[in-house]
């Protein structure tokens, strides 16, 4: 067993984009820097792009899109010359017809019915009019907002499917984060106004705030702009990504600085020596992996995580569907989404006479989904696609299955809570340490969130104390896609600066006040 000792200014848990995006940051501005990342070959996380007989997966669909313009520069900055504009389309699946999303008014009642449709709006009012004042889930939630006959159409099936939990017993603030600034009111009329082809004003420009209908993304997939922020930090000469190197221990020196060690499948290990740490890793992950324990470890191993897999199907056929994605709403398959990759960019899929499509399953690492063999999931996928109509199963000539762990975190009643606690022990504790990401925070945020607290967390880091709170980032982040991209400026003025309260609490870990689910907006 070889091992192998450096020492780093900053050491990075995880070459996904929120690790990538702070270590370009870091090594640009001059800052040596040390990566690891546990895949062996490919960087981005769960924005990587998988390869497989020259065909390219993008892992659960990335559009390129943010509000924030310190983030659209990146991308522009890193990724230069290779976007492309794609059409978006998406749609829904649901008892053998389709609806479009965004709604179209009177397709949408077309398909539903007099009657059903009748009941929706029946529904809604009587919400609106007796609506849950003791609002716990996020089925209280979107009942509140839709009325119970929507929620069980078009929010339920699918929900429960991604999660693998009642709705009754997740977090409202899944909903509230999710579907926020959405509303039945403002679908119905955007539907109209897109069915009578009267969305846009003339001479408006990009004015009126509607769902996007084109987003840019880069002509080889995702992974392509995380491998091409790898490659510039690598030729600053001051950054490097060690690949195959998952985090085994990371322990405090007892100076302010840490000593991480990582270790490959062949037993070798790296220990890298550093004065900050940035982890995008898991904050269950992190917590068994420190030394000393966190006192909060206990809560940390009670967040949970929803996995993911796609099932990629080539198919001897013209494209079967012009959307990106489908989401399928129905109860008699278990697949959530149907991806047509070459909808991402004609590039993804190599032959003009194959189509290439993603059955994307969730499960938890080590159920039957998960466990089940690759020519047993393909199998799966054909006779699922067939169940809904899509495609024939003697169409299908090859298969390949991709799976990602850990692609989820989960917002159950206690997650706040357990978040919570450990977010201000290590503060407190270890001001060098810093979360960022997705599993990093324990946020499901969207690539640019997950880049903005990265961009945050480098100003503190160059600042030398926590100047901008990075749990601010996605507390007022809109996730439908509307209006302009890049129309925001976030930094420097968009930042939030650390409160009072949270100064005091981060004084003293041992005064951390008692909190419950609901309130994760107070300062910790």
């Amino acid at each position: 067993m070889s091992l192998s000792d450096h020492s780093t200014e900053i050491a990075i848990i995880g070459a996904g984009p929120a690790g990538l995006t702070s270590a370009y940051l870091l090594s640009k501005s001059g800052h040596k820097v040390t990566v690891i990342e546990k895949d062996p070959h490919y960087v981005g996380g769960i924005s990587r792009t998988v390869e497989h007989e020259g065909f390219r997966f993008d892992i659960g669909g990335h559009r390129f899109f943010s509000k924030s313009k310190e983030v659209v520069d990146l991308w522009n900055e890193i990724l230069p010359d290779d976007f492309i504009q794609r059409p978006r389309m998406s749609r829904i699946y649901y008892e053998g017809k389709f609806y479009s999303y965004p709604l179209r008014a009177f397709e949408a009642l077309w398909n539903l019915g007099i009657f059903r449709s009748t009941l929706c709006m029946m529904s809604y009012a009587k919400a609106k009019a007796f609506p849950n004042r003791n609002v716990r889930s996020f089925q209280d939630w979107v009942v509140n907002q839709f009325g119970h006959k929507l929620f069980s159409i078009f929010f339920k099936t699918y929900t429960e499917k991604v999660w693998g939990m009642p709705c009754d017993e997740m977090s409202a603030d899944w909903a509230a984060q999710r579907i926020k600034g959405l509303s039945l009111w403002g679908a119905v009329t955007d539907g109209l106004k897109r069915s009578l082809g009267l969305n846009k004003k003339p001479n408006d420009g990009m004015a009126t705030k509607t769902l996007l209908e084109t987003f840019r993304y880069p002509r080889l997939g995702p992974g392509m702009m995380w491998e091409a922020a790898r490659d510039k930090i690598i030729a600053t000469g001051k950054g490097q990504v060690v690949m195959g190197h998952a985090l085994e221990q990371l322990a405090s020196d007892g100076e302010g600085g840490w000593r991480m060690t990582a270790s490959a499948e062949d037993g070798s290990k790296v220990m890298i020596r550093a004065k900050d740490t940035i982890s995008s890793a898991p904050m269950r992950q992190l917590a068994a992996r420190m030394h000393p324990l966190p006192e909060t470890t206990l809560e940390a191993s009670n967040l949970k995580y929803r996995d993911f897999l796609t099932v990629a199907l080539m198919i001897k056929s013209e494209d079967l569907f012009p959307d990106n994605w489908i989401y399928i709403h129905d109860s008699k398959v278990q697949v959530g989404r149907v991806q047509n990759f070459r909808s991402w960019s004609p590039e993804m899929v190599p032959d003009e006479d194959v189509a290439c499509v993603g059955l994307e399953y969730f499960c938890f690492e080590g159920d039957g989904l998960w466990s089940m063999a690759d020519d047993d999931l393909v199998e799966l996928a054909k006779k699922e696609m067939d169940i809904l109509g899509l495609v024939s199963p003697d169409k299908v000539i090859g298969g390949a299955v991709v799976r990602q762990e850990k692609a989820y975190p989960v917002y159950d009643e206690d997650y706040a809570a357990n978040v919570d606690a450990m977010r201000v022990e290590l503060e407190a504790k270890y001001p060098t340490l810093h979360l960022v990401g997705r599993n990093g925070m324990h946020r499901y945020n969207n690539q640019d969130h997950a880049m903005m607290t990265a961009m945050l967390t480098v100003e503190n880091i160059i600042a030398g104390e926590r100047v901008y709170d990075t749990w601010c980032v996605n507390e007022d982040a809109e996730y439908h896609e509307a209006g302009d991209e890049g129309a925001e400026k976030s930094l420097p003025e968009g930042r939030k600066p650390v409160s009072e309260d949270q100064a005091a609490a981060l004084n003293s870990v041992r005064n951390v006040p008692e909190r419950v689910a609901g309130d994760k907006k107070k300062a910790a």
